[in-house]
């Protein structure tokens, strides 16, 4: 009977799902490799289909196993989302707020935001790190942080809640000793297949969740780099051109070390814009000092 299913069973299914193994799932359950195949061959009993095939060296799911997969998912969520807001109907204050910032956004905003929860709560550690593309979402998924701001709509996972912040203004620039621009200055008009010939800048995710994918890159020939300050130190120098984000480069191209690339594919004017987001797991209920960072920061947008 369907109503025989545990949420063990349901656990257990998806973790060999994704770790691909039933001795790698059972790893990440901790337990017994036995117990793991127990689990699941009781759990396709109960619902009458195979979910793995066995043939192979390693288990594959089934047809039947990936329809019946996104559905453990979403019973494991929903579980665990009122677990989290029972415990939250007596949390108390925690010890420590972790917030990491998509490099694009503005880090002063998120400073004020939490200037004002350190005034409210002045016991509370708060640790903020700055990380690119993947790096806020991933660190949410696997609980580094409680709160997260992220740019862009590349990225989506239905385990974390997005509110909507402001726009990022997105620049294309390079430094005025480079060719680009030398051409800028001699009002040149520059094609995207022009710009496209020089070497571009481009930041490195250091997660898998955009692994083998370029985001507005138009350049075949690409310097790869961890940190938006060495981006923006590699493109001063000359080395090459590359976007970054309005609020990083208005002192330098007000003192035009910078200048902006301006094609039709980079966006009006060669400015793009970027929706931000603040984030959490739907999963895990914020502390009193996580509401206060989201709504503050909510407030200053």
């Amino acid at each position: 009977m369907i109503d025989a299913l545990t949420l063990g069973q349901l656990r257990t299914f998806v973790a060999i799902a994704e770790a691909g193994g039933f001795r790698a799932g059972a790893a990440r359950l901790r337990r017994a490799q036995s117990a793991v195949s127990h689990a699941v061959a009781s759990l396709e009993q109960e619902l009458g289909i195979a979910l793995f095939d066995r043939d192979g060296r390693r288990p594959v799911l089934t047809p039947a196993g990936t329809a019946l997969l996104e559905d453990a998912r979403a019973v494991l969520l929903k579980v665990d989302t009122m677990r989290a807001r029972a415990q939250g109907v007596s949390q108390g204050l925690e010890l420590e707020l972790s917030v990491i910032v998509d490099t694009l956004f503005p880090l002063p905003l998120a400073c004020a935001a939490l200037q004002a929860v350190h005034a409210r709560y002045p016991s509370v550690r708060v640790q903020l790190q700055v990380a690119p593309l993947g790096g806020p979402l991933d660190a949410l998924l696997e609980g580094r942080c409680s709160v997260a701001i992220t740019v862009g709509n590349d990225l989506h996972d239905p385990r974390v809640k997005k509110e909507p912040l402001t726009t990022v203004p997105i620049v294309p620039v390079v430094s005025s000793s480079h060719r680009l621009g030398a051409s800028l200055r001699a009002r040149k008009r520059l094609s995207a297949d022009d710009i496209g010939e020089h070497l571009q800048i481009v930041l490195i995710d250091p997660t898998p969740l955009s692994a083998r994918r370029d985001f507005n890159v138009l350049s075949p020939r690409t310097w790869r780099v961890g940190t938006q300050e060495a981006k923006q130190a590699l493109i001063e120098a000359g080395v090459g051109w590359g976007r970054l984000p309005l609020w990083t480069v208005e002192t330098a191209l007000r003192d035009a070390r910078l200048l902006r690339l301006v094609a039709s594919n980079l966006g009006p004017a060669g400015e793009a814009r970027e929706q931000a987001y603040v984030a959490h797991r739907r999963d895990r209920v914020l502390g009193p000092a996580g509401r206060a960072f989201r709504e503050e920061v909510l407030c200053r947008v």
